[in-house]
């Protein structure tokens, strides 16, 4: 499954939670590997899409994007059709987010750029930035529990212990403690430090993005 190419290159795994507005996501493409989630393939062409849920899958599929584009996914029951999708194999029964950070972890990148890992939701309230949207919870339900997404980026993290991962926050962001400062390869940085290191790749708090999905 691994790309000895892309070896070498930073790769930016976006999940989808709220901060990720932040993220000029289009501006990527030319400074690394980009792996992405479940509905962002509406309005986003990453070099991998990464989906496990199978209705989020079958709406994929009926869409035909899965025909041009990189769709990786589990062979799940109840997926339509399992041609023009990768499927993982054996694959781990986690969900979308961490699944596709595992991915990236296993293509050998040295750096990786995390982007939506919330994990909490929004004053109680789900957290998601396709919230109100086909296939989504609505903004006025109840947070998803985020104990497996957490306890699932944490074993990939501590896995590949040579892999250093960068989470991208908002200033005041909330900072699981089992991603502590206890470990090593992950540290997490604003998306001010994040637009010193790749410029012109985040919004400012005025033209924040505003997804219309």
């Amino acid at each position: 499954m691994k790309q000895s190419n892309q070896q070498h290159n930073a790769a930016f795994v976006l999940g989808n939670g709220t901060s990720r507005l932040s993220l000029n996501h289009h501006s990527l493409l030319d400074k690394g590997i980009v792996y992405a989630c479940n509905a962002m393939y509406r309005e986003f062409e990453p070099h991998y899409l990464i989906a496990v849920d199978v209705k989020m899958v079958n709406e994929i599929v009926a869409s035909g994007w899965n025909k041009t584009h990189a769709v990786w996914t589990n062979p799940n029951k109840g997926i339509s059709t399992k041609h023009h999708l990768n499927l993982f194999n054996p694959h781990k029964g986690w969900s979308s987010g961490p699944t596709a950070l595992w991915f990236a972890s296993e293509q050998g990148h040295r750096d990786i750029y995390i982007f939506g890992f919330d994990f909490q939701g929004l004053q109680g309230r789900f957290n998601n930035v396709y919230a109100d949207t086909y296939n989504y919870k609505k903004t006025s339900d109840t947070a998803t529990f985020h104990g497996n997404w957490l306890s699932q980026t944490e074993r990939t993290i501590k896995d590949f212990r040579h892999t250093q991962y960068y989470r991208v926050i908002n200033p005041g962001d909330f900072v699981p403690d089992q991603l502590g400062i206890q470990v090593k390869n992950i540290k997490h940085i604003t998306y001010d430090d994040f637009n010193s290191r790749f410029p012109g790749c985040t919004y400012t708090a005025e033209t924040v993005q505003k997804t219309t999905i």
